[in-house]
């Protein structure tokens, strides 16, 4: 044991273990680990259709029926599905990410999970507290926003059952919303009867809202022949605000896909991830995007762009042409729409708490999963004691935005993991240190020799995710694999090297190019310098990459045999633009407010996850030795 090192303890001080710390990754598949117990398991109980109908359902809100009216007034006229088309392509994007690190690194957790094993623990903590407060908010937003649509449906404010409807608590500027809570704990206890029975009801619901959305379109459709089309016969044209206002119309409805990442969120219940994500990820994207335009199509063709009402835009489009009927069915199709958005933002929330405590990040009661439901329980009950407490006394409008800031960081960070697992592929995996001897052993085979660079303690064999590979051509020389960049000839570890900078120097350059972009109130003798630097990193880094091989690792990480990302660096670079992009514009307030929420996350993580982290004394081996490691462990329980 003389060859580990504790850098804590030889020189490195405390804040660098710190910094080890942050860098530390975990293995592919966490659930099925050695030392993982039985009862943490899933049931695997998913496939195409049950993905589809969680894709759908969580992207289809209620979200359509107001986005149709604002979008079309305020940006882009008759353009408006053109809009909804450039989203869909900017998130097709991030689905092409999520569908192979899904497929490769299929357990729960999402960004979180891929985060962890491609970046580090820093990262991933970050991104799975931003998800926590993207989930509990989100799905307090859309529980609040259903008691509106059941009054219309009764009549009116008024017609809801007292017990159902909002009051206002005396002497106070609270507004409670009973409906709000108990269709909360509903969807709580639909979760917690099992994957595959509140996946049947979502996609009962979704299939509801759905066919509403077809009657707009046949129903719209046979309004406009016979009418006319008269808001396509405008003297305005079909591009009223420029190409520039079709283009801010796709930035406002990119939020209306955000839901996809939902499937990923469930790969560790299905039963082919290799074969079903991808497909289930694709199809519910698809069929999202293809409802958004031709909804958009049919009412922007009803009713001219600037005579849209901005609050009801699809009802009173329909009421325009004396079909009053049309306005309650509607309505039905919002509440649908909202229900199926509940449980979709529901449903990722204890997986990701679950997949936290797994890896000692957050007490490991929220790990437990019941043996007869085969759900994390304990997680989607505090899960939905939370949404439901927020929902019942806050109105949680306002923080609508911090949603978008967890979805956009996990974007941006799948992007980045796919870029990194192509080209600087973990190249060691922790170990449990209760295989401390079976490491020993074959350490000190006869004829090997095994240094501190090939093994060692989180605290001091982690290198940098991106670029720092430990000097091991003394102990293990190995046929280097030259490869010609232009006038250079990179060895492996120096191409590991030049591919780590470069991906470094991409986010950085998209970062600057994004936030100059965006800083109209910038000097131009600022802003155009900043625009500069930043797109020259960005496209110096996309020549680099796209320059050297990728490295042939990536065919045997993870699950081999899924969706494999096409146009790789470029796709991921453009995702990590269009993101970063949107983040940066989401407002000084929104983030304001998410810094807060970090600042704690940071704290949480400081004070307790760091030091219950299962990769606290994990020992780091080489991949090929892990592997050896594990296959005499199980000759020796066998």
């Amino acid at each position: 044991m003389g060859f580990l090192v504790d850098t804590q303890k030889e020189g490195g001080g405390h804040s660098w273990g710190y910094l080890r710390s942050l860098v530390r990754r975990k293995q592919v598949d966490s659930a099925d680990e050695p030392h993982s117990h039985h009862h943490h398991q899933l049931a695997k109980a998913l496939t195409v259709p049950h993905l589809i109908a969680i894709g759908v359902g969580a992207t289809i809100g209620a979200g359509v029926y107001i986005l149709v009216g604002t979008v079309a007034r305020e940006h882009s006229g008759p353009s408006l599905a053109l809009s909804f088309l450039i989203a869909g392509i900017a998130a097709a994007l991030s689905a092409f990410c999520y569908a192979e690190l899904s497929s490769r690194c299929p357990s729960a957790g999402s960004a979180y999970h891929y985060s962890y094993i491609c970046v580090g623990e820093g990262v991933a903590w970050l991104i799975g507290w931003a998800l926590i407060l993207e989930y509990t908010i989100g799905g307090s937003a859309v529980a609040r926003g259903i008691s509106p649509n059941l009054a219309l449906i009764f009549g009116g404010e008024d017609g809801l059952p007292s017990f159902l409807a909002r009051h206002q608590i005396p002497g106070l500027d609270v507004v409670v919303d009973p409906s709000a809570a108990i269709l909360v704990f509903i969807v709580t206890g639909l979760l917690c009867l099992g994957i595959k029975e509140s996946t049947f009801a979502q996609g009962i619901v979704t299939a509801a809202n759905v066919c509403v959305l077809l009657f707009v379109i046949v129903a719209g459709s046979y309004l406009g022949f016979k009418t006319g089309w008269a808001g396509y016969e405008l003297s305005s044209g079909f591009f009223p605000f420029g190409v520039d206002g079709m283009f801010a119309g796709s930035a406002t409805v990119f939020f209306a896909f955000i839901g996809f990442d939902s499937v990923a969120s469930a790969a560790e219940e299905v039963k082919n991830p290799q074969r079903d994500l991808p497909i289930g990820i694709g199809l519910a994207l698809f069929l999202c995007c293809s409802v958004y335009m031709m909804v958009s199509i049919v009412i922007v063709g009803l009713v001219p762009y600037y005579a849209m009402d901005p609050d009801t835009p699809i009802s009173s489009a329909f009421a325009s042409h004396d079909m009053q009927w049309a306005v309650y069915l509607i309505t039905l199709g919002a509440v649908m729409a909202l229900c199926s958005a509940l449980m979709g933002a529901l449903l990722p929330q204890p997986r990701i708490l679950m997949a936290m405590a797994r890896d000692g990040l957050l007490p490991s009661l929220f790990s437990d999963v019941n043996r007869r439901t085969q759900v994390p329980v304990k997680a989607t009950i505090a899960t939905g004691l939370c949404a439901a407490t927020l929902a019942f006394f806050m109105d949680v409008s306002q923080l609508a935005g911090m949603v978008s800031v967890g979805t956009l960081l996990a974007f941006t960070m799948v992007a980045i993991s796919v870029l990194i697992l192509r080209y600087v592929p973990p190249d060691e995996l922790p170990l449990p240190a209760s295989l401390q001897d079976r490491i020993d052993s074959v350490s000190f085979i006869p004829g090997e020799t095994k240094s501190s660079h090939h093994v060692g303690t989180s605290d001091d064999s982690n290198k940098q995710p991106l670029i720092g590979d430990n000097d091991d051509s003394v102990q293990f020389p190995v046929i280097e694999k030259q490869e010609a960049l232009g006038c250079w000839v990179l060895s492996e570890k120096k191409r590991r090297i030049v591919a780590g900078w470069s991906i470094m120097l991409t986010c950085i350059g998209a970062f600057l190019l994004s936030y100059s972009a965006s800083s109209l109130n910038f000097p131009g003798f600022i802003r155009y310098p900043l625009c500069g630097v930043g797109g020259s990193l960005l496209l110096a880094g996309l020549i680099a990459l796209s320059s050297i091989d990728q490295d042939d690792a990536r065919h045997t990480f993870g699950h081999s045999g899924g969706f494999i990302c096409p146009f790789v660096p470029l796709l991921p670079i453009i995702c990590i633009l269009i993101n970063m992009y949107l983040l940066v514009n989401l407002g000084s307030a929104t983030w304001a407010r998410v810094s807060v929420w970090l600042v704690i996350g940071v704290l949480v993580y400081v004070f307790y996850g760091r030091k219950n982290s299962s990769l606290a004394n994990a020992v780091y081996v080489t991949t090929a030795h892990a592997e050896e490691i594990y296959r005499e462990h199980e000759a020796s329980l066998a």
